[in-house]
């Protein structure tokens, strides 16, 4: 009876390590680590498929919508027609952390600003998730208005004040509303996706932090993040710890571009410390 006690107790204690280390990016990117991963996590409430049926929902990749760092985007459809947007993660990126990140923080969350996860695929070194898709793409199309930036769309400034309201409506829902603190870290207005209506939502959740509800600082180990949209104390412990507060000034940068209707800093600044000292607001 002990030793089933203990065995019972040492899993217990296995499975909220594994949990933690996930939550905060303590990650060596090991497909069986992965795995581990999904199946401590407890069932998910996303569908997990095969790669060939992530194949075949894009005919064969077909529509490339984007690309970034890390992973390529592509339009897809469900057996059922409806759309969707499939995001490939490239296999030689060392990316387990941005497939975690996103699996574990978009399963927490639930309300209309935030991009909804309907799938994913976990297939030996193939990683794939499948999200709703928004037909007016990013925000980053209709606010810019100088050069090869222009906007192809004038949405005025009402209906961006709505959009700006909408993406602090899913902030504060993942600072305070999830039963576990998420710490976007990411919010730039290429990840702010726009459906029909224009109606905001916060997507790519790849760089995100957890941490209890209680809880506001995080651990940053290696600074990542879009040069003009990431806040300072990411990049230097001489500007203060990493908190929610992050993601609050990464948002004031999204709005200041918004009204302005410009980037809020010049491509030639590529050193952190030249956004810093030289802002141009």
């Amino acid at each position: 009876m002990i030793c089933i006690i203990f065995w019972v107790f040492r899993s217990k204690i296995s499975s909220i390590a594994i949990s933690r280390d996930y939550c905060f990016g303590n990650f060596t990117n090991n497909d069986q680590e992965l795995e581990t991963f999904i199946r401590n996590y407890g069932p998910l409430a996303i569908k997990r498929y095969k790669f060939s049926h992530v194949k075949k929902m894009t005919d064969s990749f077909k529509d490339k919508l984007g690309q970034g760092g890390y992973a390529t985007v592509y339009k897809g459809k469900l057996e059922d027609g409806q759309l969707v947007v499939v995001k490939l993660l490239n296999t030689s990126k060392g990316n387990g952390n941005e497939f975690i990140n996103e699996v574990a923080s978009i399963c927490k969350t639930s309300h209309v600003n935030d991009v909804k996860l309907l799938g994913f695929c976990l297939e030996c070194n193939k990683r794939a998730l499948i999200y709703e898709f928004m037909p007016n793409g990013s925000l980053e199309r209709f606010i810019y208005n100088e050069g090869s930036l222009k906007a192809n769309h004038h949405l005025g400034f009402e209906k961006l004040y709505q959009i700006a309201l909408g993406i602090a409506k899913g902030l504060e829902y993942l600072h305070r509303g999830c039963n576990t603190r998420i710490l976007h870290m990411g919010i730039k207005p290429h990840n702010i996706l726009l459906d029909e209506e224009f109606f905001p939502k916060i997507s790519d959740f790849g760089l995100a932090k957890l941490c209890p509800k209680k809880e506001s600082i995080v651990s940053i180990s290696e600074a990542r993040g879009t040069i003009g949209y990431t806040a300072p104390e990411v990049f230097s412990r001489n500007f203060g710890e990493v908190s929610h507060k992050a993601d609050v000034y990464s948002y004031g940068m999204l709005v200041l571009e918004m009204a302005g209707g410009r980037k809020n800093f010049h491509k030639e600044m590529d050193n952190s410390s030249d956004i810093f000292s030289r802002m141009d607001l």
